[in-house]
């Protein structure tokens, strides 16, 4: 029984973020909305309701670290496991905002995060300044939107409709809306419980299952999302979704997070002194990656998701307490992971001086 309501909350999750996103999408199109706060916004927000219905619930609920577990892994998943699969499909094209802007902000409130999390907790106070700080981005997407194109206001016009159809359909939209919020709610509830009946089954801690089994589960919006896109040639909207999505993780979930727990959600050593810091070293890994051609090619895909089963099985390990835990960790730490970092720095260098020759003197 346990393992049905797990899957129909996971199922309701999903249905519940699609219901959400087309219906707050096409009242904000009909309200004359900008497109760009749009889909950077309601988007990101609709993809990443799994991730906030569950970390709220979780909160509430007294297991803090499955909410920070769904909040943290979902951020690596998206990155390793949503582009690396992406990537392979097809090269993902990779626009300079976001190397300019958007990815050095999600490295920088990663780091703000880890500082955050040293006294071993997030407290109210530290999730209303990620709120705040929510509130700010948010602000510069409206001002932003100001400058948006003919073209790109006619592309989003196509995908949401004309302003008088929205607005005939209001009503109609908010059913959705109200609908994806009831299955978002009821589904994050059954989602919560099995994974806390699973954690126990198995002997290991909610935090490996919130970084596992349920980020994966809540993330499934931005799968499909990024790989449609990818399979339909839209390979830019499939790396700002993954973007888009984990700033708001890390604003917006984590966020309203901390400000409902009743005192602020208490964090495991593991999570400080291993998951926090993986996370921002994936938040890192994005910007040589992205820079390089302006595109994440299929070795750059395939090289994200073999890191993403490398980290998986560590957890697994590590929750095992397996003999080949040492042996393990010292190949990824002498090894694997200095090869990866020469392998950047060399291709970032050669990129460089590419750019550099073939400027206009």
């Amino acid at each position: 029984m346990t393992i049905f309501l797990f899957a129909a909350g996971l199922v309701f999750l999903i249905a519940g973020a699609e219901a959400l996103v087309n219906g707050a999408s096409r009242l904000a199109a009909g309200f004359g909305i900008s497109p760009l706060v749009i889909g950077l916004t309601v988007v990101a927000f609709g993809t990443s309701s799994p991730e906030l219905a569950v970390s709220i619930k979780a909160a509430l609920s007294g297991q803090a670290s499955i909410a920070v577990g769904n909040v943290v892994g979902s951020n690596i998943f998206n990155v390793l496991f949503i582009l690396g699969l992406s990537a392979l499909i097809g090269p993902l094209v990779v626009s300079q905002q976001l190397v300019r802007f958007d990815v050095p902000l999600m490295i920088a409130l990663s780091f703000i995060v880890l500082v955050f999390s040293m006294d071993g907790r997030f407290s109210r106070t530290e999730g209303l300044m990620l709120v705040v700080g929510l509130a700010i981005y948010v602000c510069f997407l409206i001002f932003q939107s100001r400058q948006e194109s003919i073209e790109v206001k006619d592309e989003y016009a196509k995908e949401f409709g004309n302003e008088g159809r929205a607005n005939d359909n209001w009503l109609k939209n908010i059913f959705f809306i109200l609908g994806g919020l009831f299955l978002l709610v009821l589904g994050s509830r059954w989602l919560v419980d099995g994974a806390v009946f699973f954690a126990q089954y198995m002997g290991v801690s909610e935090l490996v299952t919130g970084l596992t089994i349920v980020a994966a589960g809540t993330s499934l919006p931005e799968v499909v999302t990024s790989v449609i896109a990818a399979i339909r040639g839209e390979r830019d909207i499939a790396v700002g979704n993954v973007v888009g999505s984990n700033l708001f993780n890390l604003m917006g979930v984590l966020g309203v997070a901390s400000i409902v727990a009743p005192t602020g959600i208490e964090l495991s050593a593991a999570v400080v002194g291993f998951d926090i810091p993986v996370m921002i070293v994936v938040a890192f890994a994005c910007l040589p990656i992205f820079f390089t051609g302006g595109v994440i090619s299929r070795p750059e895909g395939a090289l994200l998701l073999g890191y993403y089963v490398v980290y998986t099985l560590y957890l697994i390990l590590a929750a095992a307490h397996h003999d080949a835990l040492p042996r393990f960790s010292a190949a990824m730490l002498y090894f694997v992971i200095p090869l990866t970092v020469v392998t950047l720095i060399v291709v970032s260098v050669r990129e460089m001086r590419r750019r550099k020759k073939s400027a206009p003197e």
